[in-house]
């Protein structure tokens, strides 16, 4: 006689992570797939191999937030090495250029200049794309490509601590900003040559790494699981009834006062309190754009 299938518990949100020094976000990913035994996961931000810090993770179904996602601003901690500038502007590459250190005022006007929304040229070893090639690909072969400048915004950068050749600061940007540029565009302007020795993620957006758990907790499938609504607490929330909450579930509209008369989007919960959709503003209601629970 065969037993009827059973479905394995589905698990949907947000889960925060303090990324180690020595593995890739995708390293991350991998382990959370495996010990949550979930097959979507998806994280809001990549941090490189040598960097530690918050991880953003969204599980299951709760993959479908990452437009909605509240990444920004990222704040950084970061050393930055005075004298030498590398060829993946961090401190796994080779030195390509010396220079006397500059005085700590050249590299304080540096600072200002690179404050507000800048064009910065990302790393040659980046994960940028240029006709489907990665750069760090394309670096890695010998024939770096010729990567165009990107806006972006650098909101406040300061200086922490100041050693002979060394300097920790804290960057607070959009994101795509890349720190390891910034410190390589930094001892440029100062006259000089830097690369990035140290990251560590603090905070995105309103997220903490205060609040994200150890990789080990991770692998051992303990860590917490935020419920989806976690992972969008900047958008309103408009509490449905029993009787509507099927209807957005089948993607219809649905009328239902906003909390904030300018919200575009907000947050549809059930009388329960979770997430039923993301949804975008339509006259006087509501059109599920991304809906959460199966109808």
């Amino acid at each position: 006689m065969r037993l009827p299938a059973t479905r394995m518990p589905t698990i949907d949100g947000l889960v925060l992570v303090d990324k180690p020094a020595g593995i890739t976000s995708h390293d991350v990913v991998a382990i959370a797939r495996h010990a949550l035994h979930v097959r979507r996961v998806g994280h809001g931000g990549t941090l490189d191999p040598f960097a530690t810090g918050l991880l953003v993770l969204l599980v299951g179904r709760a993959t479908r937030l990452l437009p909605y996602l509240d990444g920004e601003p990222k704040v950084y901690a970061a050393t930055i090495k005075l004298g030498d500038e590398t060829d993946t502007d961090d401190g796994t590459g080779a030195v390509v250029r010396s220079a006397p250190v500059p005085p700590r005022e050249a590299i304080e006007r540096a600072m200002r200049s690179l404050t507000g929304e800048i064009a910065q040229v990302p790393s040659a070893y980046s994960a940028k794309q240029v006709a489907g090639e990665r750069a760090h690909a394309a670096a890695r072969r010998g024939a770096p490509l010729d990567l165009a400048p990107v806006q972006v915004t650098v909101h406040e950068w300061m200086a922490t601590a100041w050693r002979e050749d060394e300097v920790d600061v804290t960057v607070r940007c959009s994101g795509g900003t890349y720190v390891r540029a910034l410190a390589r565009d930094l001892g440029r302007a100062a006259g000089g040559a830097a690369h990035l020795t140290a990251l560590r993620r603090l905070h995105s957006g309103r997220f903490d790494v205060a609040a994200a758990c150890d990789l080990e907790l991770l692998r051992a499938g303990a860590a917490p699981v935020l419920p989806p609504l976690a992972a969008v607490p900047s958008l309103p929330v408009v509490a449905l009834a029993d009787d509507t909450v099927r209807q957005v579930r089948l993607g219809r509209d649905v009328a239902g006062a906003a909390p904030d008369a300018g919200a575009r989007h907000a947050a549809l919960v059930d009388p329960t309190g979770a997430l039923v959709a993301v949804a975008q503003r339509q006259g006087d209601g509501w059109h599920p754009r991304t809906v959460l629970a199966d109808g």
